[in-house]
């Protein structure tokens, strides 16, 4: 576990873009976990299935193939072989993709999935449960957050920046509103893990937080004794 990094934290906070900067820099895969709920999300939507069918969820779930496919410095996922990274950030999967991670049947089948692709190389694992949940045993583990205004301002500007035409206090409502989702369902909440490094990013750019990150990591390893680790070549 000394080659995964694990970065979780709520929307808006940047762990997406500090996830795939870090990664870039280490040249390590990156993991987009919020990615592959969204992925879910998308197949469950195409599928026409309730969301309170839990059961022909779980059998649609554990029945996809889902991938990665890395292009020089971006990520692309495939569902079936189909490229679906522009399809699942339409505006109709945020939620639903929220929603069907609190299944049970979906998060240990896409934990099952997160975890194989972590035994196969070094990696920087983004998402939610990352540190608690999916790679408890990581040696470097991150919470990043920032307060509530900045984060809606982030991710207006995102959505905005999509062409998408939308009020910011609608996306202040619908970011609550997964806030709550995602911390207060049973399994697998959003929190910090107990032994995670926490970061306000509210005054931070994504810089400036790899660096903090980058920093830290290096402090890890000195005081651990580890040695040979990539880190050390990347100090700077």
């Amino acid at each position: 576990m000394n080659d995964i990094i694990t970065i979780d934290g709520p929307t808006g906070s940047g762990k997406s873009t500090v996830s795939r900067l870090l990664a870039q820099r280490l040249h390590y895969h990156y993991l987009d976990t919020g990615a592959m709920y969204r992925a879910v999300g998308l197949a469950i939507l195409r599928a026409g299935v309730s969301l309170h069918n839990k059961k022909e969820i779980t059998q649609i779930c554990n029945s996809l193939d889902i991938k990665f496919i890395h292009e020089g410095d971006a990520t692309k996922i495939y569902l079936d072989n189909e490229d679906v990274t522009k399809a699942i950030r339409e505006p109709a999967i945020d939620l639903i993709a929220s929603d069907v991670s609190a299944l049970d049947g979906v998060r240990k089948a896409m934990t099952i999935l997160q975890r194989k692709i972590g035994s196969q190389g070094p990696l920087v694992a983004e998402g939610r449960d990352m540190g608690t949940v999916v790679f408890p045993e990581a040696q470097h583990k991150f919470y990043i957050d920032a307060s509530l205004e900045v984060r809606v301002d982030r991710r207006f500007q995102e959505r905005q920046k999509r062409g998408e035409s939308i009020s910011r206090e609608k996306v202040k409502k619908d970011l609550i509103k997964r806030d709550n989702q995602d911390m207060n369902r049973h399994l697998s909440p959003l929190k910090p893990a107990k032994d995670a490094n926490i970061i306000d990013t509210t005054n931070l750019s994504p810089h400036q937080i790899v660096g903090k990150i980058m920093k830290d990591m290096v402090t890890q390893v000195q005081s651990s004794g580890v040695h040979g680790s990539r880190l050390e070549s990347d100090e700077d």
